[in-house]
């Protein structure tokens, strides 16, 4: 698993976000093994618990299932899952808030596309 942990949000969280992260970046594919809650333990130096709760956040999005004994894997459509969720909450957090601010600055359609627009050339792209 790839990451370091931060004092930005609850550490569970942190441990879900790193494994979808990975599943989006292919680094786990469905059906494959993902740590244990032990092992996210031991590399984070975190109580094994925090681990099992940020590992349940993805099983009850169906993210990850578990097969008994053997350990916890990439369910199938997990990616697909990930993508879905990030792309509701992108809307809430990032683009109802944007459009409120553009709102209250008397900001137009075209206005706003444009600068939307310029910000995407500006990361050195056509696309994000």
């Amino acid at each position: 698993m790839h990451g370091s942990l931060s004092d930005q949000s609850l550490i569970y969280l942190q441990i879900a976000q790193m494994l979808e992260d990975d599943i989006l970046r292919g680094v786990y594919r469905e059906e494959e093994q993902v740590p244990s809650t032990n092992e996210l333990a031991r590399e984070y130096g975190i109580n094994p618990a925090t681990a099992t709760k940020g590992i349940n956040l993805l099983v009850t999005d169906g993210v990850l299932y578990k097969r008994r004994g053997i350990g916890m894997f990439v369910a199938p459509g997990a990616m697909a899952a990930v993508k879905e969720k990030r792309r509701k909450a992108l809307g809430e957090q990032y683009l109802l808030p944007l459009l409120r601010e553009a709102k209250s600055l008397g900001l137009g359609k075209e206005e706003l596309l444009a600068m939307v627009k310029d910000a995407i050339e500006h990361e050195g792209g056509t696309t994000v």
